[in-house]
């Protein structure tokens, strides 16, 4: 089943079409939270990054935890400082 391509209305009466979380590029997160803070929903967690064996210090990253809850507001990205975040429109089923 391909899911149709979700429409909405501004309160204007603008077309609107959301675009829901993709990707998030872990290599360039600095952790700062920035997207989790804006998330209206529990889209992102915060994880450990993978580090070298060489490497003692952890550090934190965010990743996708739910990306079905995501509902495409995009919110994140704009708050996120190293553009870690892409977003996509969902296929339309045609």
């Amino acid at each position: 089943m391909v899911a149709a391509t979700s429409n909405g209305r501004t309160r204007g009466g603008r077309e609107w079409v959301p675009t829901f979380i993709a990707t998030l590029d872990q290599s360039r997160c600095i952790g700062c939270g920035r997207c989790y803070k804006t998330c209206p929903r529990d889209v992102f967690e915060l994880v450990e990054r993978e580090q070298d064996d060489d490497d003692e210090d952890t550090a934190k990253v965010m990743s996708i935890a739910d990306a079905l809850d995501c509902i495409g507001c995009t919110a994140c990205a704009n708050a996120c400082p190293k553009g870690c975040l892409t977003h996509a429109a969902l296929p339309s089923a045609e």
